[in-house]
């Protein structure tokens, strides 16, 4: 058997340094979603941490506002919110009615959450 060996490409040949220009696309590529993807999902979770912290809060205000917690309920709600990483921007008691409002800020956007607690079917 005789193999002949293949020829070695010729600087002519213009396939030179095709590599380097394939491997800067990938980079490239791979950047620009990721430059997409992070502000997205970073957005996503601020929403999810505004939302977690509205629920928290307006429970810690419905339980003082029922007696099952001593405190005033809308300083609960406040101090409550800020453990969760989050303000409160309102609070609205209505008989056993709690409403709470807190903001979250992401990447300078100010995500909202509002949440309600009370007995079931109860209209202030």
């Amino acid at each position: 058997m005789n193999f002949a060996a293949a020829p070695e490409p010729s600087a002519a040949s213009g396939e030179r340094g095709a590599a380097s220009v394939l491997a800067l696309g990938i980079v490239g590529a791979t950047v620009a979603l990721a430059v997409t993807v992070v502000p997205i999902t970073a957005a996503f979770v601020a929403s999810q941490r505004a939302a977690g912290a509205a629920d928290a809060a307006v429970l810690a205000a419905a339980d003082a506002l029922s007696g099952a917690v001593a405190g005033v309920p809308c300083e609960l709600a406040g101090r409550t919110a800020e453990r969760n990483g989050a303000a409160l921007a309102s609070c609205e008691l209505g008989g056993p009615v709690a409403s709470v409002t807190v903001t979250v800020s992401s990447f300078a956007v100010e995500l909202r959450a509002t949440a309600r607690a009370g007995p079931p079917g109860w209209d202030p």
